[in-house]
């Protein structure tokens, strides 16, 4: 692992491999994202075995992934491990899969399968997953869509599992160690925004920055909460368009159980992440999603997700009828999860220790 979300859906896979006799972990990280990751561990109460500490200030990705082949390979040399799992769509993930594939060591992928059908949106991810998906020995799917689109890429079926999503796991073990959000005045309204990918970076980053400034000002009763990235191409824009509003807060990045316990007690969430697409469906939260596409089109076709791109006038439309109609909001709010039960962690530990019985 070697970001917050991967770290976020692979904590629950860790947490059940340590309760599986004859099996063993050994946990590396990049520290691709360093401070957001290890916020993430120290909650999940995971220690790395191996810390490569790759991370620079607003690093090239293909220096990255330079540096992290090499460093990943002689960690790889040094373990000797049966398997090595990767989750999701990083270049951690898919130089970890590159360099085991280099030594003949088999691949586990978490969450696979998602595609958006464009290779640069989003980019570099779904060209990260797609080189995985080819390098891969098990594939473990969070949806039948996910599945689906494996096996129509010519996977084998019986290394296709659809587990649900882990990051619903994480979830469900964050809030029964919360404590019971306080009750707020129902006249106001607080959003969540998050907004952090590469391909949000300039104009589209400012648009959706310009749409949240204009919703705070038509609606009084708003407060827009945004956890600034600290990634600069987000930090500066934010602070500049969003900065000195008395009803926008900038904060920063959250740890993991403060942001879920802000996820639980707002009342929608505008975000180009895809995990929070995962997320707020199974907290009962509609989600504007600022993107033009997503490889989570689940949450859409189950009604508790909207498209809306980059455009500050749609954003600004969507938002305040989600704000403003009551109809709409509940019809959103209880579309229901389509991400799974919870149990993901479980189903995929029984496939890795089915590989372990077999001594493959």
């Amino acid at each position: 692992m070697g970001t917050r979300p991967e770290a976020i859906k692979l904590a629950p896979v860790l947490i059940e491999i340590q309760q599986q006799p004859g099996l063993e972990s050994v946990l590396c990280s990049t520290g691709q994202h360093r401070e957001l990751l290890d916020q993430v561990t120290s909650w999940f109460g995971l220690t790395p075995d191996i810390e490569l500490n790759l991370m620079t200030p607003n690093q090239d990705a293909g220096l990255f992934a330079a540096r992290a082949m090499v460093e990943l390979s002689k960690a790889m040399h040094d373990v000797n491990p049966d398997i090595v799992v990767v989750q999701g769509d990083t270049t951690t993930a898919m130089i970890a899969a590159l360099s085991a594939s280099y030594r003949r060591i088999a691949v586990a992928h978490v969450e696979a399968g998602l595609r958006t059908g464009e290779l640069n949106n989003p980019f570099p991810e779904e060209i990260n997953r797609r080189l995985i998906s080819a390098i891969a020995r098990y594939h473990f799917a969070p949806t039948k869509r996910a599945a689906d689109a494996l096996l129509r890429e010519n996977a084998d079926p019986a290394a296709v599992f659809q587990t649900g999503n882990t990051v619903i796991d994480a979830l469900r073990l964050t809030l029964s160690r919360l404590p019971e959000t306080a009750r707020r005045d129902p006249g106001q309204h607080v959003i969540l925004v998050t907004t952090h990918r590469r391909e949000s970076f300039g104009a589209g980053m400012r648009h959706s920055l310009l749409a949240m400034r204009e919703i705070a000002e038509r609606n009084p009763g708003v407060t827009v909460r945004f956890p600034v990235h600290l990634n600069p191409n987000v930090a500066g824009p934010a602070h500049e368009i969003l900065g000195g509003h008395p009803r926008i807060e900038l904060t920063h990045p959250m740890r993991y159980e403060q942001f879920v316990a802000a996820m639980a007690s707002c009342d929608l969430i505008l975000t180009d992440s895809g995990g929070i697409q995962e997320e707020a469906p199974f907290l009962g939260k509609p989600v504007v999603v600022m993107r033009t596409n997503t490889e989570r089109p689940e949450a859409v076709e189950a009604g508790t997700a909207v498209l809306v791109g980059t455009d500050p006038a749609r954003i600004v439309e969507t938002t305040e009828r989600l704000l403003h109609d009551p109809a709409e909001y509940q019809r959103m709010s209880r579309a229901g999860s389509p991400f799974g039960d919870g149990h993901a962690a479980r189903r995929i530990v029984e496939v890795l220790a089915q590989f372990s019985a077999a001594g493959r």
